[in-house]
């Protein structure tokens, strides 16, 4: 009862109706509305997951679903797929393979610092690579984009060498 209590005392003043109650705050026109703003960007951003290139890898029966980023290296992995790839587990933090052509590094930095469940190239190999683990700055390395939801754990729970199929997801 008390907490109730509470509650209801620190919501009056702060602009949010009680439940029932019909009369709503003022509010400045749509144009300046700052929820305005908020739901144009989240539209924006929608439509830009949308739009971004999703891949599948399957490995050994179990699925994983990929999100590109945009770029000219990501545009040149699209192009080669569906592909197999033998990959390697390499410092046991990423699973490594090469790919049937080099990707482009128009616009890439020299290196990158992948996160835990990136996706990436490692150009002086021609390898695409699942990080799992923490890899530190490396030069040579391109980030095209992050595995979905839990996959790098998943990953990262298969040992030694394995076969993945790359495709664009939905083929």
């Amino acid at each position: 009862m008390v907490l109730s209590t509470a509650i209801a005392v620190t919501g009056e003043g702060c602009g949010r109706p009680e439940p029932g109650d019909d009369t709503r705050p003022q509010t400045a026109p749509a144009s300046n509305s700052p929820t305005t703003s908020l739901n144009t960007e989240s539209t924006a951003s929608a439509k830009e997951e949308e739009s971004r290139m999703r891949i599948q890898i399957t490995i050994g029966g179990q699925r994983f679903q990929s999100t590109l980023a945009e770029s000219s290296a990501a545009r040149d992995l699209v192009a080669q797929l569906p592909v197999t790839i033998d990959m390697m587990d390499h410092g046991n933090v990423e699973k490594t393979g090469p790919l049937p052509s080099p990707l482009s590094l128009a616009g890439q930095p020299e290196g990158a610092d992948p996160d835990v469940g990136d996706l990436g190239y490692y150009a002086p190999g021609n390898d695409l690579v699942l990080y799992y683990g923490d890899q530190s700055y490396y030069p040579g390395i391109v980030v095209l984009g992050r595995l979905d939801g839990d996959a790098a754990q998943r990953i990262s729970e298969l040992d030694g060498p394995v076969t993945a199929i790359v495709e664009v997801q939905g083929d």
